[in-house]
């Protein structure tokens, strides 16, 4: 039995295509952004523990809890999201609910595990210890 492949309709694939880049971006191309100091507004909405462990630069964590709050989005830059994974959802949940209240969004590729497998640089909370000693 050999399944066969559907034609792809040229014109459905356009609009896709260019949805696809208008609300997304990969790990390069943010790092590119960030790097040119483009006005951007990057959101991690995993867990605040896993911000604390590193998140990518100059990130805000918003996590699932607070999304309600919209505390740290713009209304007037585009707020890229960042999750764990390719198959993790909360960007895209988030995104849905941002943009709903009038916030415009884009998604990172992969989420944070995308950024690391590139060795991009990550930044780390410090501990309340360790900012005890270097405030010392």
């Amino acid at each position: 039995m050999t399944t066969e492949l559907p034609l792809p309709d040229p014109v459905r694939a356009r609009g896709f295509f260019r949805d696809v880049l208008e609300f997304t971006t990969g790990p390069i191309e943010l790092d590119h952004r960030i790097q040119t100091h483009a006005d951007i507004n990057i959101v991690d909405v995993r867990d605040a523990e896993d911000y604390a462990k590193g998140h990518i630069p100059g990130a805000i964590s918003l996590p699932r809890g607070q999304w309600g709050t919209f505390a740290g989005l713009f209304r007037d830059k585009p707020n890229v999201l960042c999750c764990y994974t390719q198959t993790c959802h909360l960007a895209a949940e988030a995104a849905l609910l941002f943009a709903r209240n009038g916030y415009p969004v884009m998604e990172l590729k992969g989420g944070f595990a995308e950024w690391q497998r590139a060795r991009l640089k990550v930044e780390h909370v410090p501990s309340f210890a360790k900012r005890l000693q270097k405030a010392a």
